[in-house]
């Protein structure tokens, strides 16, 4: 292999796969990197822990094809050192060293065979599922932050993933809340998909998938348990999580006593104000909901730890049905609302030990379930 590729390219791509790398494994060549010759104008990096793979192409200029697999750490760290201008690449097959050279640097890498490396699965992408990147970026971000992280119930590290006709739905819960985003697809796949995707899965796509991309395509290969999104410069790879997803439907309430219509930004900073106190005392805030006759209601937003103290913060605030004390954890509200886009927020409760439902006012897509704490 010889090759010559920017500074800035190489340490871009090197950043958007390493974090597949497996840092643990057993296997030592789950700890390098994939560099790859892929026709005479770029270059292929994967890398993969065999749950999670991340592959991308960079721009480069070919004179020799061949590959190799180096010590991800080394590589990353190297090419972040370097200063931005041409890498030179040459890999001598013999001795399976990687020469790194720029400039008046000149390092060479020792690395295993490319052949050792796991393959990653070759696409058919002729019946997936094309997604718009900017709009399914923040699906995933409106919806993964509430799956879990505990590893005792596996299916709920995932997020439930529904595509039916020319509707698009992700679900995640952990117990304690359930976030729901759906949308649209503007081609219906030729057999329904349902599946569960890892969290974090989907949290890597949100971060690699560029914004200069305009589309990427979701694959689901039958029998394989896997899932690929692929972009024109970067693919995915992921295991699907098998088992059963709660039946959160069933969950979310259809009727509320009390109807609360917030700022979003008010509500939001509130709330991260009541969390410097609450986040002594397990994080609980109460939010006494306080209508007016003629005027604006106020929501009443107070935390106390006998440790640091009390806080209250009062937002004011359009309220229909009676008055109502109700306690949640504050960093659950937080999350939240800090992942909706309206300028409105509703907050909507039947009971101070009944679940709650947060949705953004003018947007039906979006709706987040959250579930009471006891009150004192």
């Amino acid at each position: 292999m010889k090759a010559s590729v920017s500074q800035q390219h190489l340490a871009h791509g090197l950043s958007m796969v390493s974090r597949a790398v497996s840092p643990r494994s057993t296997l030592p060549v789950l700890a390098n990197v994939l560099v790859a010759t892929d026709g005479e104008d770029r270059l292929r990096l994967s890398a993969t822990n065999l749950e999670l793979g991340i592959t991308c192409w960079i721009p480069a200029q070919v004179q020799e094809e061949g590959s190799i697999t180096v010590p991800a750490r080394t590589f990353v760290d190297l090419i972040g050192a370097l200063s931005a201008e041409q890498v030179q690449l040459s890999l001598n097959a013999r001795t399976q060293t990687l020469n790194v050279r720029t400039g008046g640097s000149n390092t060479d890498i020792k690395g295993i065979d490319a052949n050792e490396f796991p393959p990653m699965p070759v696409p058919d992408l002729s019946d997936g599922v094309e997604l718009k990147v900017s709009d399914f970026r923040e699906m995933i971000q409106q919806v993964a932050f509430a799956a879990s992280a505990e590893e005792a119930r596996p299916v709920l590290q995932g997020v439930m993933v529904t595509v039916n006709g020319n509707e698009i739905s992700l679900a995640a819960t952990d117990g304690f809340r359930i976030s729901v985003r759906k949308s649209v697809v503007e081609h219906a796949p030729a057999r329904p998909i349902a599946v569960i995707i890892p969290a974090r899965a989907l949290s890597e796509l949100a971060r690699i998938a560029a914004d200069g991309e305009q589309t990427l395509v979701m694959a689901v290969p039958n029998g394989r348990g896997q899932v690929i999104f692929h972009t024109k410069d970067s693919e995915l790879v992921s295991q699907l999580i098998e088992g059963n997803f709660p039946d959160y439907k069933v969950i979310i309430p259809r009727s509320f006593k009390t109807h609360t219509i917030l700022t979003t930004a008010a509500f939001l900073k509130s709330c991260k104000q009541a969390e410097i106190i609450a986040r002594e005392s397990n994080n609980v805030v109460r939010l006494s909901i306080k209508p007016q006759d003629g005027q604006p209601g106020q929501v009443e937003i107070s935390a106390q730890s006998e440790q640091t103290g009390s806080a209250e913060v009062q937002v004011d605030a359009t309220i229909d049905g009676p008055m109502m004390s109700i306690a949640f954890n504050v960093r659950f509200l937080r999350e939240v609302l800090d992942v909706i886009k309206t300028p409105s927020v509703a907050l909507e409760c039947n009971a101070s030990n009944t679940p709650a439902l947060i949705k953004p006012v003018g947007d039906e897509d979006f709706l987040h379930v959250i579930m009471p704490m006891h009150l004192g």
